[in-house]
């Protein structure tokens, strides 16, 4: 077992969804992480707490932020009790301070309940505490000063520290959703993938909620998104550093760029939609730099000649299936009637249903909304011979 001090470098885990591991790498580079390493849904990295702090803040496509504290097999109950005793919880916790631990089970001999497993990792760090104190702390599952993850997979453990708290998808902006509102990481590595510029035409035909284009003007302004947050576990821990955290917050405010002339676009024929959009952006600060308007997607005009296009259609679950392979067979006639000059992204989770759009797509990206299995589509708007379109000058 080590322990790191906070001004030196330890080893950290960014959990994330299936598809963004990449994008979350680099943002992780970006903010001063090293050795980093993707894996499954997640990235491995090293840093000290400056990257833990800015990490959480600032990383668009990192759901969770975990300090990895040991690593360690379990074959039995006693095994794994004593694994976790012979550490220095002292450190970490004091008698009167309260902590919950969280429990990943996958395929591990001797252990097939995960409560069972939170319920050894408890009484061991009780029992420890209370040995040298006397006094044991007690478990809060709603607002604990420590967030302990226990991850088992094939009777190997891996004890983190949750550094977030919260999920960091939960900005704090979105108060109001729809019935399936766009997950926040997903919708910050949609504008990634689509290799949108930060700078040029963006529309959203479909917006609900408006979460694709809340988090376009985030990143356009280089708003952090984790600004507005103000419940990370960390800030509960014995070794949290106010005055580098003030900082840190304090130079991400300095960063936001506020002269700048983006157009970003938002419709949903939804009145009711739009208006939540509409609350949805003012939360975030970014209600300005969005323009709303509530129209059916067949009858909007694109403002510019050039730019990107990305929408998130109906899957059909609710829609009887000639209507849906109709409204889909609306979406590529769109495309080409009005959108020459753009990159159109469609997120769908009905893969039958897009083969109506009628358009080869460029790329396929496989992705997952919520549990749903999906492709973002690329496909390249333009009229006559593929070759004259880009050497016309279009991105």
């Amino acid at each position: 077992m080590k322990y790191y001090p906070q001004n030196k470098i330890f080893p950290m885990l960014a959990k994330t969804l299936f598809g963004l591991e990449e994008i979350l790498a680099d943002e992780l580079k970006s903010i001063g992480a090293s050795d980093i390493k993707t894996s499954n849904r997640s990235v491995i990295f090293e840093g000290d707490m400056n990257t833990l702090y800015k990490s959480n803040i600032q990383c668009k496509t990192a759901g969770k932020i975990l300090v990895l504290l040991d690593r360690f097999a379990a074959l039995n109950k006693k095994q794994l009790y004593n694994n976790i005793y012979k550490l220095d919880w002292n450190k970490f916790l004091n008698a009167d301070s309260t902590f919950c631990i969280d429990t990943i089970l996958y395929k591990s001999r001797g252990f097939d309940n995960s409560m069972y497993l939170a319920q050894v990792a408890k009484d061991a760090i009780v029992d420890k505490i209370r040995n040298k104190k006397g006094k044991r702390p007690s478990i809060n599952t709603s607002d604990p000063d420590l967030r302990i993850n226990l991850h088992m997979n094939r009777n190997n453990v891996t004890l983190s520290f949750d550094s977030s708290g919260s999920p960091l998808h939960k900005r704090g902006y979105r108060k109001e959703a729809g019935e399936a509102p766009l997950n926040e990481l997903l919708a910050a590595g949609i504008l990634k993938l689509a290799e949108w510029d930060n700078n040029s035409t963006l529309i959203d035909g479909m917006c609900g909620s408006g979460t694709i284009p809340i988090e376009a003007a985030l990143s356009a302004y280089n708003i952090a998104p984790g600004i507005i947050k103000n419940n990370y576990a960390f800030l509960k821990w014995n070794s949290f550093d106010k005055k580098l955290y003030d900082l840190i917050i304090s130079e991400a405010k300095s960063n936001v760029k506020t002269k700048l002339n983006i157009k970003i676009y938002a419709s949903d024929k939804d009145k009711n939609m739009v208006a939540r959009a509409k609350n949805n952006a003012k939360n975030a600060g970014v209600d300005k730099y969005i323009t709303f308007d509530c129209l059916p997607f067949e009858d909007i005009k694109p403002p510019e000649q050039f730019g990107t296009i990305i929408i998130n259609p109906p899957y059909g679950d609710r829609i009887p299936i000639e209507k849906l392979h109709s409204f889909y067979k609306m979406i590529g006639d769109k495309f080409k009637q009005s959108f020459d000059g753009y990159n159109a992204f469609v997120l769908t989770g009905n893969l039958e249903a897009s083969k109506y759009i009628g358009l080869k797509s460029s790329k396929r990206i496989k992705l997952f909304n919520g549990s749903l299995e999906s492709r973002l589509l690329k496909f390249e708007i333009y009229s006559g011979s593929k070759k004259s379109f880009k050497k016309n000058g279009s991105n």
